[in-house]
């Protein structure tokens, strides 16, 4: 899955799309102006290939992509905990409303799903999650995750949970850093994982893991572990949807090596769709040099998104 350019596809955003080997688009504000200039963009992205998927990050607050012009501004997923304190069915519904609205605006510009929510703990001790998350307590993560969820559905929209197995404990940010959570399995366990267990028995579609270290599980970052994503994720916790690798240039990443070397070690460890989201070049590199195993399960997990892009499309 890959980032375009910018408002427009470029010669070189064209060549890139046309490769079988690519399934997907992730969106940022570099290509937003309007709500016009994003329809001509989502529709030309399918006049290359109708089945590529697009996504986009649109939590709310600090993470949302497109603002203004038909997008509605949405608040930050802490507004919805500290209701929940106060009010929990009013949170509730809220966090219900907050999905459709997110829905409608998405999928009235061609776009197929976004990655949110965001179900990490609120520890106070990250700075990039921070008011991303909903709340401290798992229980309330789950229920208000959940609410936003079923508002996606109600509009054909998919959501992604995010970034498993917990990115809230630890200070460093993966976009710059490799951050170390040293914390057994069993506290992990106990806390950050119940958001993303409670949502899989829900149905739960698509998990990102989290460029993050936990050395008293493996030594390698839970996106390219087999131990969390083979074992614990797909395993011990039943899960069957897509799991999206987080972006393949983020600093949390590059101990796996080159381009290649993360993209290998992401899907090795139980990924099914790897993000190269900024770097143009790396993309050109990794199309250039990769050869990926057939996965025949893939289209299998890829259905159900694929099965809401026709059912958006006809609202």
């Amino acid at each position: 899955m890959l980032g375009v350019e910018g408002l427009v596809l470029t010669a070189g955003d064209r060549a890139r799309l046309v490769d079988p080997r690519v399934g997907g688009v992730i969106l940022f504000a570099r290509n937003f102006e309007s709500s016009r200039q994003l329809l001509a963009l989502t529709a030309s992205i399918r006049t290359i290939r109708a089945e590529l998927l697009i996504g986009v990050d649109h939590e709310g607050g600090r993470v949302q992509r497109f603002r203004g012009d038909r997008f509605s501004e949405l608040p930050a997923m802490r507004t919805l905990g500290a209701q929940w304190d106060a009010d929990p069915a009013a949170a509730g519904e809220a966090a219900f409303r907050h999905g459709v609205t997110i829905a409608r605006e998405l999928g009235a510009h061609g776009i197929d799903f976004s990655f949110t929510p965001v179900l990490d703990l609120d520890h106070g001790r990250s700075t990039v999650i921070g008011d991303r998350a909903f709340h401290a307590d798992p229980v309330v993560v789950a229920d208000l995750a959940g609410a936003l969820l079923r508002g996606l559905d109600s509009r054909g929209v998919a959501g992604v949970g995010k970034h498993f197995p917990g990115h809230g404990y630890v200070t460093a940010d993966s976009h710059v850093d490799t951050p170390v959570d040293r914390r057994r399995l069993d506290t992990i366990l106990s806390t950050d994982v119940i958001p993303f267990a409670a949502l899989i028995a829900q149905g739960l579609e698509a998990i990102m893991p989290a460029h993050v270290v936990y050395p008293a599980v493996d030594s390698r970052p839970a996106g390219f572990s087999p131990v969390w994503i083979a074992e614990i994720l797909r395993r011990r916790l039943g899960f069957d949807g897509l799991v999206f690798s987080d972006d393949l240039e983020m600093a949390g990443a590059h101990s796996a090596g080159d381009i290649v070397a993360r993209a290998e070690a992401a899907i090795a460890a139980g990924c099914d769709v790897v993000l190269v989201c900024n770097g143009f070049d790396a993309m050109d590199d990794l199309l250039a040099r990769w050869t990926p195993a057939a996965q025949p399960s893939l289209a299998r997990r890829w259905a159900p998104m694929a099965v809401r892009k026709a059912a958006a499309r006809k609202q």
